[in-house]
């Protein structure tokens, strides 16, 4: 029996016009000559295809990225740092995406765990106007980008019709019509937008109206019932997510935030409480115990044969930037609330704190089977890795400052390879039950009493009102206030709460799509 495929398309035109025909070359002639193709330079020097049907959000947002000239902060192949689709999966597992598709909240997601700096708009929240300001804005300079999501029926494309007998019946295929693409630039007197479409397999570039592409975005998506729009992306002014971040692959993380924003507010409301102490009781008693999987400290891998015994010096101003995070962690009023709460024999310490969390190995082994993953470009896939030995080892040199090394030998099959965890660390000593073992360790890597002090500052302000008693309310607001914090935790908390929002907001997007329906493209 025939196998159906198809060799690209024919690009219906009009509405669209193909990037490459007389008439769009005119076009693009003329936008250029009114300087509003500034963003197409660096955007098609990124141009990329996605590399599967379903990957057209991730493509997208790997393409403006690095057009963006945002460091991933970890190695894509070789010595080289770079995004790709692979190394997008912070908000979404990417066998999930390949299957299902991305929603416009999941993608935002995504940016914003990956660095940028990103507005997100659906139709139903501006106009049209607002929009083309928008488009206009992108156009006439080279450091923000917009990605679309859009409806390909707007633009007649949507029908791919292949003939396949089976006894004597012609099947019709439809192909994705959900999609997403960047904006590559705009012609202001012919009001028309070149959408550098990232399925390339399928249609080349080309310039459809604005009004058109708005239609477009007007389509309710039905995975999750809210109108498409359009992402606005650029630069932040500081790289945030230094040393904590957020993530949502675990299958509680809805659960974890629903009642970090909206639980916990009820509950400090409803109780009476004398001091800090008592605050922290409600909250952390009742924290899910899979917190950990939500919250993550960041940890830096590389394989072993690229890098040798020696840091460069990018790794060296990273790993100084992330312990310079953790130092003003645990130099903050609310660490020390939080290690006495822990430190309580009647608290939930044993409870809170995960039992591998002091045996660095043990966390080193799974950080360095992810990073084989990523790495090897087997992220999603499964392919059965397990580390097999790992040792900790000291580096330092030229009156450098030691850094702490985990070498992981992973091993997949017949094959072996040999990763390097580099460990952010402080000079902080722990005391407490929680830290059995470690009250005279120098160096500590970031563990429980860290991550839950830096959970409760990314806390919304409001999170606190509730409070009844006037003192304990002016002492909680005192501790969590980030106006009082050093500029670098500042941002990364800020970062922390703008994940938390999104999070909120988009929560509804997590919905079991029909998987028998063909993914969008």
């Amino acid at each position: 029996m025939a196998v159906a495929g198809f060799y690209r398309r024919i690009l219906p035109s009009p509405p669209a016009i193909d990037f490459a025909s007389s008439k769009g070359k005119q076009l693009f002639v003329e936008a250029v000559q009114h300087g509003t193709m500034e963003g197409f330079y660096r955007l098609v020097s990124n141009f990329q295809t996605q590399s599967e049907p379903a990957y057209c959000g991730l493509a997208s947002l790997s393409m403006v990225l690095n057009a963006l000239a945002i460091d991933p902060g970890r190695k894509w192949k070789g010595p080289w740092r770079w995004f790709d689709e692979s190394m997008l999966d912070c908000c979404e597992p990417l066998e999930k995406v390949k299957a299902r598709g991305i929603s416009l909240g999941k993608l935002v997601c995504l940016a914003n765990c990956a660095g940028a700096k990103v507005q997100a708009f659906q139709t139903n929240e501006i106009t049209i106007d607002d929009f083309r300001k928008y488009v206009r804005r992108c156009s006439t300079s080279d450091d923000c980008h917009i990605i679309s999501s859009y409806h390909r029926a707007a633009f007649k494309q949507v029908l791919c019709q292949c003939t396949i007998m089976i006894k004597e019946i012609c099947l019709i295929i439809t192909t994705g019509t959900g999609h997403f693409s960047p904006i590559g630039g705009y012609h202001v007197g012919q009001d028309m937008a070149l959408i550098l479409d990232v399925a390339r397999f399928k249609y080349p570039p080309h310039w459809v109206p604005i009004e058109l592409l708005w239609k477009a975005m007007e389509h309710v998506d039905e995975a999750t019932g809210q109108h498409r729009g359009f992402m606005l992306i650029s630069r932040p002014h500081r790289e945030p997510g230094l040393l904590y971040t957020l993530s949502c692959k675990h299958e509680d993380w809805v659960n974890i935030a629903k009642y970090l924003m909206d639980d916990v507010p009820l509950l400090l409301k409803s109780k009476d409480l004398k001091d800090t102490q008592d605050v922290l009781t409600v909250i952390l008693a009742s924290l899910p115990l899979n917190y950990s999987d939500f919250i993550k400290w960041v940890a830096e891998v590389r394989r072993t044969e690229d890098s040798g015994q020696s840091l460069s010096s990018e790794e060296k101003a990273r790993l100084a930037l992330k312990e310079e995070v953790l130092k003003q962690v645990q130099e903050t009023d609310l660490f020390k609330q939080v290690g006495e709460f822990l430190s309580r024999e009647d608290s939930c310490c044993k409870m809170l704190t995960p039992s591998h969390e002091n045996n660095l190995p043990e966390i080193a082994a799974s950080v360095c089977c992810q990073g084989a993953e990523i790495l090897n470009g087997n992220t999603g896939v499964s392919a059965g890795y397990c580390c097999r030995e790992t040792c900790v080892r000291c580096l330092g040199a030229n009156g450098d400052k030691p850094v702490t090394v985990v070498c992981g030998m992973v091993v997949s099959g017949n094959n072996e390879q040999e990763f390097d965890m580099l460990v952010p660390s402080s000079s902080h000593v722990r005391s407490g039950c929680c830290f059995s073992g470690m009250k005279n360790e120098i160096g500590s890597h970031p563990a429980a009493s860290d991550v839950l002090t830096t959970l409760l500052l990314a806390l919304p302000a409001k999170t606190w009102i509730g409070i009844k008693e006037e003192k304990v309310l002016r002492e909680l607001q005192k501790l969590v206030c980030t106006e009082t914090l050093p500029t670098l935790l500042q941002d990364e908390v800020l970062h922390l709460r703008k994940q938390l929002r999104l999070l909120q907001k988009y929560h509804e997007d997590k919905v079991d799509l029909d998987l028998s329906a063909l993914p969008s493209s």
